[in-house]
């Protein structure tokens, strides 16, 4: 194992963590791990090659996706939509 994927699979292994915590208590571990994540992607690809950064984008997209649209929807000023609570709504 090369060394940019040890900090890769721990990076991993920190963002499971990070999911079992109750939402409330996931906003500072999940945004230090989204600031970690395009250095962690720019040096797997370093040393592996685009075909690997692209594999590591596209699973960084599918576990934040909710917090990047909603920051593509802050930046240009679109309505940000919230999800529905089941709390509030259980139907």
């Amino acid at each position: 194992m090369s060394l940019a994927l040890i900090p890769g699979a721990v990076w991993v292994i920190l963002a499971a963590i990070t999911a079992l915590l109750p939402m409330r208590r996931q906003f500072g571990p999940g945004f230090a791990l989204l600031l970690c994540a395009p250095l962690l992607i720019a040096w797997i690809g370093w040393q592996h090659g685009g075909g690997w950064m692209c594999f590591a984008v596209f699973a960084l997209a599918s576990m934040f996706r909710r917090p990047l649209v909603y920051l593509f929807h802050l930046g240009p000023g679109l309505p940000v939509c919230d999800p529905p609570d089941p709390e509030k709504d259980p139907a």
